[in-house]
């Protein structure tokens, strides 16, 4: 883990005392930043040659800087594994596969690969934002959970509420998603070793599709694929489980992570509660309300959220990814309230 001079990230994760929480935000590098609006714009690329340009890579990492965030993220997206391993998604302006690999054929002949030969734009973009930090913040990488993947790959494109082509796996060919999840399991673990060895502070895994599934389908195809990678880096690096919208508390513990992301339909008290007073928590402000809520009920929110945390052990954050229609100004304003959390604490 590299060093850092800004230490309430790192705080946060050892449980430590703070004046205030740690804040970054889930999409922080990206669509409600006028300025990377304007950088995208003016460079004519498309979002995933974005992605492997690691000198632009790097700078819309850094951007929400001048927020006043505690962190900065890698700029990617989890699926930028997928590509090398016959699942080329490209984005139009969403991701989207020529056609949805669902079959058993299609799914065999996806592949693990060498992560470091075929995506070294990655620890070229960390090495140029090491560069650039001089260790003032530290920097976080993550990775797409493998049934997440799973559900990319079957559906072919972004889901919504429904995921078809996953449930049809799940239902009729079970035996083929759990190959196809030993697969991302693996390639999973070594991209996340990639970003471990070029100087990630913690790593966060994205089950993203978490709320699609029923209770026993989450820990049939989920959790067990979850905890292998989590266990992997047990005492290596952070790591932080995110699972949208789940709402049972112990699965997030089985998981075996060092911080659970909450979503905003579980209190953070009530976490604590449930897990331990050593348990350390991200979130969990609602996306939503920071979207379209009138800037009083925000502040609010706010300071619920970093007195609900009792400045220990906790790294605020949302619930899930800032949304597209997001006021750039809701977001400075969330970090100058939770800035502002210091000083009625001196």
């Amino acid at each position: 883990m590299t060093s850092t001079t800004n230490s309430l990230f790192l705080q946060a994760l050892h449980g430590q005392r703070m004046a205030r929480p740690p804040v970054w935000f889930m999409r922080q590098a990206g669509r409600t930043d006028p300025e990377y609006n304007r950088l995208k714009a003016e460079s004519g690329m498309r979002l995933d040659s974005l992605f492997r340009h690691p000198e632009m890579a790097a700078r819309i990492s850094l951007l929400p800087r001048r927020l006043g965030v505690d962190a900065i993220i890698l700029f990617q997206d989890i699926l930028t594994p997928l590509t090398p391993m016959g699942a080329p998604f490209r984005f139009a302006p969403g991701p989207v596969l020529d056609r949805p690999l669902r079959s058993e054929a299609d799914l065999a002949s996806l592949h693990t690969y060498d992560v470091a030969e075929e995506l070294p734009f990655v620890p070229h973009t960390f090495a140029l934002l090491h560069e650039e930090l001089q260790g003032a913040l530290p920097v976080l990488g993550f990775a797409g959970a493998p049934l997440t993947l799973a559900a990319f790959i079957a559906e072919g494109k972004s889901f919504g509420t429904e995921a078809p082509g996953l449930r049809a796996l799940m239902v009729e060919n079970p035996q083929a998603l759990h190959r196809l999840l030993d697969k991302l399991t693996t390639l999973t673990t070594h991209y996340l070793e990639l970003q471990r060895l070029s100087g990630a502070a913690a790593v966060q895994l994205f089950e993203s599709a978490a709320f699609l599934l029923e209770r026993h389908e989450y820990w049939e195809f989920a959790l067990p694929y979850q905890r292998r990678i989590l266990d992997a880096f047990s005492g290596r690096v952070p790591t932080i489980v995110f699972a949208r919208d789940w709402p049972y508390l112990a699965d997030y513990a089985e998981a075996g992570a060092d911080v659970v992301s909450l979503p905003s339909s579980i209190d953070i008290r009530e976490a604590r509660a449930a897990l331990g007073p050593g348990c350390v928590l991200q979130g969990n402000l609602d996306n939503q309300l920071v979207a379209d809520g009138p800037p009083e009920r925000i502040r609010e929110a706010v300071r619920e959220c970093v007195e609900a945390g009792e400045r220990q052990g906790h790294i605020m954050n949302l619930n899930h990814g800032l949304l597209r229609h997001t006021p750039f100004e809701h977001i400075q304003m969330i970090v100058e309230e939770v800035h502002a959390a210091a000083r009625e604490a001196e």
